[in-house]
Formats: structure tokens, sequence, C-alpha cells
């Protein structure tokens, strides 16, 4: 679940980092109330869930109220790289002597968390990986040993924070790499991280995404989501608890495991086709969840076919059969649907499939076979 900026730094706030003090608005009146309250020159922030927003129009500086209103009413609506603006961060000017970088985010291939920190902040951080590696530290942290004061001496000491600002620095990394455990945060980024004249260290910007799987435990997080700006067919999968990604192509994907699925993708994609999702059924494909899944993926119109991929281990071919079939029964399905079954009683549930009346049915032996004929029934919009 990533959030937007003003989120991100309420749960700076908690964690005891300074942030620059502003006003969520929804509209231009509220946009220039906000300015009012501030009293003086702020920045109008558009807050989407995603990058590239001062690039786009979507930051802007203002004086005075009714420049904060022109601005407001200029970023409202705005398309960034997809994502409409539906609401502003309203916040002071800060004074900005120089800007830094950092960030922790978990690095899947190490199984550590990774902290990064870079005195070349305020920009994009890829392009300071390629053409200034030197000036980007990079230190995982051992989960045995636990996060220690001298880590954060290591990192800023690697980065070449200038002495004055060591103590500050390091004291912003220990607050985020709190708020990291204690929120089950996937990366907590700070860019930029600012040094103001008077050399004081301030969160400017906030980008924080926390692990959906531990919302349970945060439920005040969880109550940040913002279901208007989600995905419509993200949204129906979490509603109906469905293990859904959105990509862009137009077979849709279902099977039991994430493992099977991630292989599924790379077979249709092997034989030219292109999915249209990522979807985990899950390892029982019971006929209420074969429903649920489908109308997810039936829900996205670029969908011109289905490869619903199933190893029955535990799971018995015939079973999943009639899970199948009672779910196709209750759903008006226009659109082919390719199955592979093996395992478990696999000849029994294909030979149940393959005597079903439904035309739309279309039953394979192999992986291969499967993604084949699905590419092939999809036709020119796979």
């Amino acid at each position: 679940m990533d959030l937007y900026e003003h989120q991100g730094k309420e749960l700076f706030a908690r964690a005891g980092l300074r942030t620059v003090e502003g006003r969520v608005a929804t509209s231009v009146e509220e946009a220039r109330a906000a300015a009012e309250e501030l009293a003086g020159p702020v920045v109008v922030k558009a807050q989407v869930l995603t990058g590239g927003r001062g690039k786009a129009g979507g930051v802007k500086l203002a004086a005075t109220p009714d420049e904060v209103a022109e601005h407001a009413a200029a970023i409202l609506g705005l398309d960034i790289n997809g994502h409409v603006t539906r609401r502003l961060w309203v916040e002071r000017q800060a004074s900005i002597a120089k800007e830094y970088y950092f960030s922790i985010t978990f690095d899947r291939g190490a199984k550590r968390p990774l902290f990064m920190l870079s005195t070349m902040g305020g920009m994009d951080i890829e392009a300071v990986a390629v053409d200034h590696p030197e000036k980007l530290a990079r230190i995982h942290l051992d989960p045995a040993m636990g996060f220690r004061p001298f880590f954060a001496n290591r990192l800023v000491f690697a980065a070449g924070i200038p002495k004055e600002e060591r103590r500050a620095v390091a004291a912003i990394i220990e607050g985020c790499h709190r708020l990291f455990v204690e929120a089950d945060a996937m990366l907590v980024e700070v860019n930029p991280l600012i040094v103001t004249p008077e050399g004081e260290v301030v969160a400017a910007d906030a980008k924080v995404t926390i692990d959906d799987n531990a919302l349970y435990r945060h439920p005040e997080i969880a109550a940040m989501r913002d279901t208007a700006a989600a995905d419509p067919q993200e949204q129906m999968a979490r509603e109906r608890g469905v293990t859904y990604v959105k990509l862009d192509g137009a077979i849709g994907i279902l099977g039991n495991g994430a493992g099977l699925v991630m292989s599924t993708l790379d077979v249709v994609d092997q034989v030219g086709g292109t999915p249209a999702n990522f979807l985990d059924v899950g390892g029982g494909a019971q006929a209420d969840e074969i429903v649920s899944a489908l109308e997810v993926i039936l829900s996205d119109p670029k969908v011109q076919a289905i490869f619903f991929n199933i190893f029955g281990g535990i799971t018995r071919g015939d079973e999943v059969a009639r899970g199948i079939l009672d779910a196709l029964d209750r759903l008006e399905i226009g659109v082919p649907i390719v199955v592979r079954l093996d395992g478990t009683n696999a000849e029994e549930g294909r030979a149940i499939l393959a005597a079903a009346p439904h035309r739309h049915l279309h039953v394979e032996a192999t992986m291969l076979d499967a993604a084949r004929r699905v590419v092939e029934l999809a036709g020119g919009a796979a």
C-alpha cells in the first residue's frame, strides 16, 4: 500500500522526524484557506501515488493565497502518469541550502533491508546510481545484529555527509528505521532530505509503502487507503480477497499458486501472448473462489481470452473440474477459456471438462499447448 506524501509525513511526525508544516486540500477554497492559515510563501503539491510531479506541473511555488488558488485550480484534476490529482498538500516554503537523498527498502535478493544515502538529492536517484555511483552509499543491515547507532554513522561517513550535519542526518536515519520496522514498511524514502541555511535537517518529502500483508496490524494506516484512486480491477480483487495484479495485455491469467501463475505469465509471453493480469485463485480452486476470480478478470475490457492453469497436488483434478463448471454455470462468459489441468486425478478432470456443453471452454493437457491455444483464440488482440 503506497501512501500519499502528506500521509507519509504524518507517520514521520509520529516517529519524531522533523517535516515541513502543511495542510491537505481537496478544493480551491480549501487550498486558499490553508495558505491563509500558514501565512506566508507556500508550495502547492499534487498528491498522487507516482513520481514526476514537478516535471508534470504538479508542484508550484506561491507567495499569496490568490496565487495558491490559481495553482490549485490548475493542479486539481491534472493527470500525472495516469494518476488524476484529487488532493493537494499546501506546505510552508522551506529555505534550502542543500538537498540529500535517503531511503530504506527491502532488498529481496540479499534478504535484508538496504539503506541508501546520497548528497545528490532532489533528482532521480536512478540517474545518480548510473552516472555518479560513487555518490550513492549503500549498506545492508544484518537482521541478526539489528540497528545500532554505529550503523547510521557508517552510512553518513560513506556518503560523505559534512561533519557538522552527521549527527542530525544520523538521527533521521534512526527515525526512518524505527518507522520502517514499526509500520511494517517495504519502503521509506526522503527525497529531498534538506539542510536549511541554519543547518537544520528536515524531511521535505515522504514516500512510504506498507506491506499489504501486515495491514491487519495497523488499522489506522489501512484507513489511509484512498479507494477512489485505486485501479477498479485491483480494488474489486481486494474486496473479494483475491490476489491480483493488473497488467497491460489481452489474456487473462489465473492459477492455483503464485509460482505457477508466474510461470504461466512467462509461457504466455514465450508463445507471443500478452498477459492481462496476475491472479492466484489459491490452492483449493472452489466454485465461489473461481467465480470471484473470473469476475475480476472479466471486468477488464481488454481481456480477449482466459488461461486457467491448475496443478492438483493435494487438490483433486475432478473436484477442480466440477468447481470450474459450477462457476461457469453461474457466469455469463463471452470470451474463450482454456484450461490446463494436471496432477492428481487430472485425466478424470479433463474428461469432465471435455464433456461439458460450454462452447467457450477448451481443455489442454500441457501448459505449453494451453498457452498456444489461448493466444490463438485471442487472435490479434493477444
